[in-house]
């Protein structure tokens, strides 16, 4: 029953979200406006509160980073080795391997929604004080998955990467830009004035809420494509074997703090993050398998969020 009221509100919300554009009371127009607040104006403003007001002793740690990244890259890799020796068919007379293919299809076995999901789940699950480790797993997610999926695609093809043009979007994202200005006023020790900190306050407070909704929303626009077999393994890496990993590293190679250690597994256990879609789109590689595995990964969380809870409390 614990874990029930952990997990209810949450999939209540993402419920209602996918029942509203379902039903047509939302259409992709009205989603994409409410997405467009959310993802620029609540989240950064939530994150921004929360990050510059930290203790930064506590969410800084080579320990947990390593814990949750080495297997992060091991699924990665994983997701490569599978998909170019089983998944992928090359057509016919081509014979050189396909590396955009191989890292896309690694991306989606190991990239986490953690804002939408993780963070929602932790804070649920463990109270809003453990949040702080995520900022630091969150600030280098995006950067460093997506460096390397673009890095294995182009195999180090300058006309294909642009380090330039890849560290101007990072820096203008604004999960990092928010995250790295809290950062500055926490470290520098510079505080809001009331009334401002009091107005995005009122900004930061739907924030979970919206992007729970929203993330509800979009399902329907995502579809279960006919080659679900490879959105399945994907979601399978992402939600069962990563957490698996980060659970035994954290544990047995790094002896985290165990509330620490249940923050890490927790975003390793976030479903598919709609952004690999987007890269995925973008290279023109494995689109219809993203798009599934970000339905089939964001359902069975349900599923896979209770076992792990069950074993984590």
């Amino acid at each position: 029953m614990h874990i029930f009221s952990i997990i209810f509100p949450l999939i209540f919300i993402v419920a209602l979200g996918y029942t509203s554009c379902f039903f047509k009371f939302f259409n992709q127009q009205h989603i994409a406006g409410l997405s467009k607040f959310t993802f620029y104006v609540s989240l950064p403003a939530f994150l921004m509160l929360n990050m510059s007001q930290i203790n930064l002793h506590q969410s800084i740690s080579l320990e947990a980073f390593l814990s949750f990244y080495m297997p992060v890259l091991s699924v990665f890799s994983l997701g490569i080795l599978i998909d170019r020796v089983f998944l992928s068919k090359p057509a016919a007379g081509i014979k050189q391997a396909n590396y955009q293919q191989y890292s896309v299809f690694g991306l989606a076995g190991s990239y986490s929604n953690m804002v939408l999901v993780g963070i929602p789940i932790v804070i649920a699950s463990l109270g809003k004080e453990m949040i702080a480790i995520a900022f630091m797993i969150i600030t280098f997610h995006s950067t460093l998955l997506f460096a390397l999926t673009y890095l294995i695609g182009a195999k180090g093809n300058a006309d294909d990467f642009s380090w330039g043009k890849f560290a101007k979007n990072m820096a203008l994202n604004p999960i990092v830009l928010s995250i790295g200005t809290g950062l500055i006023l926490n470290v520098s020790g510079i505080t809001l004035f009331t009334n401002l900190a009091n107005s995005l306050e009122l900004l930061a407070s739907p924030a979970i809420a919206c992007a729970l909704f929203v993330l509800g929303a979009n399902l329907v626009f995502y579809k279960i494509a006919a080659n679900w077999q490879p959105a399945l393994i994907s979601s399978l890496l992402k939600i069962l074997l990563l957490p698996a990993g980060v659970l035994v590293v954290a544990t047995y190679v790094f002896v985290l703090e165990t509330q620490i250690r249940n923050v890490l597994v927790l975003l390793s256990a976030s479903p598919v993050g709609v952004n690999a879609y987007l890269i995925a789109s973008q290279l023109k590689q494995h689109q219809a398998t993203l798009a599934g595995a970000v339905v089939l990964s964001t359902v069975l969380s349900v599923f896979s969020f209770t076992f792990w809870l069950a074993v984590l409390l």
